[in-house]
């Protein structure tokens, strides 16, 4: 399965942004999708994860209120709302290995590449 990651950007702070990931292969449907995000000089973090029907969310507590994920099949989005300079990092997409989402990194088997979101003060 290949993932693409699309939308990133650079905005104000306050601004918005619409991140879309689409995976190669239609399996990916049948399983649970997530967004991580990596700023610079961090590690890599957990953003928001789907269920593979999409009824079921989590979100990390920085973004909660802030940013909503939506998938279509294996097609997944991350509206991005009121977003702050904290929010820069490189966004990348990821397929479960299970139908549910998880905060944990080793719960994902597919990665994509990312895209670039720079919020500025």
């Amino acid at each position: 399965v290949q993932l693409q990651a699309s939308g990133g950007g650079s905005v104000q702070a306050g601004g918005s942004l619409r991140l879309s990931c689409t995976a190669s292969r239609r399996t990916a449907s049948n399983n649970g999708m997530a967004w991580f995000r990596q700023p610079p000089g961090k590690e890599r973090e957990f953003v928001a994860g789907i269920s593979w029907r999409g009824d079921a969310t989590v979100y990390a507590d920085s973004v909660m209120g802030r940013f909503t994920i939506s998938r279509d099949n294996a097609a997944m989005y991350l509206q991005m709302n009121i977003l702050k300079p904290e929010d820069s990092a490189l966004y990348s997409c990821a397929v479960a290995r299970s139908s549910y989402a998880s905060k944990r990194q080793m719960e994902y088997r597919y990665w994509g590449q990312g895209t670039k979101v720079t919020v500025s003060s």
